[in-house]
């Protein structure tokens, strides 16, 4: 199919179901940034498609996906970040990956925290089986979404999110003292 008729074809589809399929997920999901997220990413999978002709009913197939999508991200939900990691001080509450973006001149014991931490960090992610520590990197550090690191390594979304939740958990538990120092 010549790439100015498939781009037709995507077109159209997005005119005709855009509305419908977020009206059908923002009541399903917690906030309009999620929708938007599930919603870009049923287009992504119908624009990969090599033959819309197998589809034999087009809104069937996109409901599919999207309730599929929407699954996904229910059982994804509490992939924890680096945001999650919270300590509080006399000024209010600061998240770990707060204190990193930090820049030098918040004071030398700013300083020494982001140190310690990336220290930490790295000592951490040299642990983790190289899988897991890939995925962590590219999402939480070079900011790729889940979904793209499966594109781009061929797997399946799902083998990639146990991969950072395994990622996560290891993390957490090596980061923990630290965590506990910073609120003590």
């Amino acid at each position: 199919m010549p790439q100015k008729e498939k781009d037709n074809i995507i077109s159209q589809t997005v005119s005709k179901y855009g509305g419908k399929l977020m009206s059908y997920i923002r009541p399903k999901v917690k906030n309009a940034e999620d929708a938007e997220d599930i919603l870009q990413e049923v287009w992504y999978q119908f624009s990969s498609l090599t033959n819309f002709s197998e589809i034999v009913n087009v809104g069937g197939w996109l409901y599919r996906v999207t309730a599929n999508k929407i699954t996904d991200k229910y059982r994804k939900k509490k992939t924890e970040n680096l945001e999650d990691f919270v300590y509080e001080d006399e000024d209010g509450d600061f998240s770990i990956k707060d204190i990193l973006l930090m820049d030098e001149s918040a004071g030398p014991e700013i300083k020494m925290f982001q140190d310690e931490i990336w220290k930490k960090l790295f000592e951490a992610l040299e642990e983790l089986p190289e899988k897991q520590r890939i995925v962590y990197v590219e999402n939480e550090l070079n900011d790729k979404t889940l979904q793209e690191i499966a594109d781009e390594h061929g797997e399946n979304i799902k083998t990639i999110i146990s991969r950072k939740n395994y990622a996560v958990k290891h993390l957490r538990n090596r980061l923990r003292k630290l965590y506990e120092d910073l609120n003590s």
